[in-house]
Parts: C-alpha cells; structure tokens; sequence
C-alpha cells in the first residue's frame, strides 16, 4: 500500500511523480506512475541494488568525472558526489532535479543540466570517466538511448580507460533485453559485459562497455542507514554472465 505523498509534481515527460515516505522504514521512494525510479534512506543513500552495483564498479575504475543520463532522485550522483567525484547529471525534467535537492540530498556541487541525453552528448565537448545511461519512460528506457548512433556518441565522450553503465529492467530469466542492449553498446567498444542475478522477476541489470574487462562483482561500498543486510546479499548474488551481442 502506498504512503501519502510528500510531493507531487506533472512533468511535461512521462506520468505524474509523487515523492513518499515510508512509514514503516522512513525511506524515501521517487515515484514516477506505477514505477519506482529512486529508494533512499534519510541521508540520500540508495536502496535499490543496481545504483550500489554501478557505484561500487565506478569506485573499482576510480571514475573522477561521470555524466548520468536519468535523475529522478538523483542517488547515484549523490554518492559519487560524496566520495569526491564530479557529476554531470541530465534530465529532461527541471522538477527532478528540484524534488532530487528537496528530498533526496542532491548536493549543491552535482551540475544540473535539462536536455535530452542524446543531444547533450551532441553539443558538448567535454569527456568523462564515465556515463551512466539510466532513463525510462515508464518502465522502458527511452528509445532514442537505444540506438547504436547514441553509444557511439557516448565512447567519444568517454577519456581513455572509460566505462559506459546502462541500466536495464529484466522481467525474468529468459528475457533478452540485457542482450539487446549490449548489442547497442558494442557501437561503443567491443568490450561488453552483462552483470545480472538470475531467479529474481522484475530486477535490474547492468550492461557495461568500455574498459570493462578487468571489473569484479562489486560490493556495497556505502551502506545505507537500513536495509545494508539486504543489499549487501543482493550485490554478493550478482555476477559477470557471457554476453551474447544480438546482431
């Protein structure tokens, strides 16, 4: 059942976004219509498994820069904020990132910028360590990110020895989405690697590319004030499975 809402907001993009507490745990959820796209404790620490997976695999390649496609909350920049790095996050909804700052502790120092991801990746000439691609309209990432002329785009943003991370949903364990997008990103490198949990319905994977080859399951690097336990035995189920690239 769900909490009263905090905050609600209409975005120009996607379903209405409701910001609830939870009475049970105090976390903080980021709704966006029947999906949640952010889950953190009070300090703005994630409780969803694939943003510690992603930050734990960031802190592996010691990333200094990173660009994040997809704010919602805004977690993911937050921690890496946290730990000294520096962040671009994107988003086409200015009220993100003003509920991310509000609610969810987005520090003053993550640039904000409103744009579409692909056309920022156009415009700029700045690189990055790395670019995290998570965007979804509803429960499917945007299919503009989905194409190989994007993650193209995205390696020359990328400085040597860089990593791209996409953020995918998996409905069970045969559903190839994960497949599907690697074989988008292999337009970026011909390293591509799938970290995923099998036996878990409705999860999150994480497609990498890039200079990918070295990376090792990640561990939970920043607890969170509940729910560690939890995460800590999601993130130890996780592994490196054998990419099929789709063609």
């Amino acid at each position: 059942m769900r909490t009263p809402a905090l905050a609600r907001s209409k975005p120009r993009f996607g379903p209405p976004i409701s910001i609830e507490e939870e009475v049970k745990t105090g976390a903080i959820a980021y709704w966006q219509g029947e999906y949640c796209q952010s889950r953190a404790d009070q300090n703005g620490v994630s409780l969803l498994d694939y943003i510690h997976a992603i930050f734990g695999l960031l802190r592996q390649k010691q990333a200094q820069t990173a660009l994040t496609i997809g704010c919602a909350g805004g977690s993911l920049a937050t921690m890496l904020s946290r730990v000294g790095c520096d962040v671009v996050a994107i988003d086409v909804n200015p009220q993100a990132f003003i509920l991310a700052r509000r609610y969810f502790g987005l520090p003053a120092q993550v640039e904000c910028r409103v744009a579409d991801g692909f056309e920022y990746l156009l415009a700029t000439r700045r690189k990055f360590d790395a670019i995290v691609v998570d965007a979804f309209h509803g429960g499917r990432i945007a299919s503009e990110l989905l194409s190989d002329a994007f993650f193209a785009q995205a390696a020359k943003r990328l400085r040597a020895g860089g990593v791209i991370f996409t953020n995918v949903h998996v409905a069970n364990d045969s559903d190839s989405m994960p497949e599907r997008v690697a074989s988008c990103m292999s337009a970026a490198s011909p390293n591509v690697r799938i970290l995923d949990r099998h036996g878990i319905k409705y999860r999150n994977a994480t497609v990498t590319a890039g200079a990918v080859r070295g990376l090792k399951r990640p561990a939970l690097l920043m607890p969170p004030a509940i729910e560690a336990a939890k995460l800590a035995k999601a993130l130890a189920a996780m592994q490196f499975l054998t990419c099929r690239v789709l063609k």
